[in-house]
C-alpha cells in the first residue's frame, strides 16, 4: 500500500482547512450554538421532557448529527470536485496510488475534519445544557461510522458533479430536508402512527437514534438494526465508489 499518497492526499486536504478555520470549524460550530440557545434554552423550558430526558438534553445528539453530516458531505465532494474542476484529477489518477488509497485520503481528511467538528460542538453544548454520554466508546464509534459514510457519499456527489451547483444540491434538497425530518429535534414515537411507518423509511432515523441511543440508553430504533443500517451505507457508498473508478463515469470523460 501506498501510505505515502494517502498520507500526501490526506494532510493536503486537512491544510485546506486550517487555511478556512472561520468558515470549516467556527461557522458550524456558531450556528449549532443558536440551535441550542433557540431550542434547547428558549423552546426547550416550555417542553416537558422526552423519555425522561430534558428536551436540550435530548436535542444534543440530533444536532450533533445535522452539523457533521452536512459537514462531511460538503467537504469530501469539495475536496474531489476542485481536482476535476481544475483539470489536475489527471495527474492523481496517473500518480501510483490506487483508487483504494485515493478514496481513503480524501474520505480520510473529510472525516477527520466532521470528527473534530463533533467533539468541539459536544463541547460547547456543555455550556448551554447538562448531559450524560452513557456509553461513550459506542458513541464515538458511531460518530466515527457517520462521519466515514458520509464522507463517502460526498466523494460519491464530487465525482458525480459537473458544476458547483450540482455539488450544493444534494446536500441542500436530499440530506439537509431527511435530517430536519429523522428525529432530531424529536422523537418519532411522538408522530401519529403513520408517520412512524413512514419515517422509518428515512436512513436519517437510524443514525439518530442510535448516536441518542449511545448518550442516554434509549432510542426509536433498536441499536443493532441502527448499526447495521450504518454498515450497510458504507457498503453501498463504496460499491458504487469502486463502480465509478472501475468504468470511469464523470471521471475519465
Amino acid at each position: 500500500m501506498n501510505t505515502y499518497g494517502i498520507k500526501a492526499i490526506y494532510l493536503f486536504e486537512l491544510a485546506r482547512t486550517w487555511r478556512t478555520l472561520m468558515q470549516s470549524i467556527a461557522s458550524p460550530v456558531l450556528s449549532t450554538s443558536l440551535y441550542f440557545i433557540v431550542f434547547g434554552s428558549a423552546i426547550g423550558s416550555q417542553i416537558v421532557s422526552i423519555d425522561g430526558i430534558s428536551y436540550g438534553a435530548f436535542i444534543i445528539p440530533g444536532l450533533v448529527m445535522l452539523t457533521i453530516l452536512t459537514e462531511s458531505t460538503s467537504n469530501a465532494s469539495f475536496g474531489i470536485y476542485m481536482p476535476k474542476f481544475s483539470g489536475t484529477i489527471y495527474e492523481i489518477l496517473s500518480a501510483p496510488v490506487s483508487a483504494f488509497e485515493i478514496v481513503a485520503g480524501y474520505v480520510g481528511a473529510a472525516a477527520t475534519k466532521s470528527i473534530i467538528l463533533g467533539l468541539i460542538i459536544l463541547l460547547t453544548a456543555r455550556l448551554f445544557v447538562d448531559y450524560s454520554i452513557d456509553h461513550p466508546l459506542l458513541m464515538l464509534l458511531f460518530l466515527v461510522l457517520t462521519c466515514v459514510t458520509f464522507a463517502l457519499l460526498g466523494f460519491l456527489i464530487g465525482l458525480w458533479a459537473n458544476s458547483f451547483e450540482q455539488l450544493q444540491i444534494i446536500p441542500m434538497m436530499v440530506i439537509a430536508p431527511l435530517t430536519f425530518l429523522g428525529g432530531t429535534f424529536y422523537s418519532i414515537s411522538m408522530l401519529p402512527e403513520f408517520w412512524q411507518k413512514v419515517t422509518l423509511l428515512n436512513p436519517v432515523v437510524y443514525l439518530v437514534s442510535g448516536f441518542r441511543w449511545s448518550f442516554y440508553g434509549s432510542a426509536d430504533v433498536h441499536i443493532g438494526v441502527s448499526l447495521a443500517m450504518i454498515t450497510l451505507f458504507i457498503a453501498i457508498c463504496s460499491g458504487l465508489i469502486a463502480w465509478v473508478f472501475h468504468t470511469g463515469y464523470k471521471l475519465k470523460s
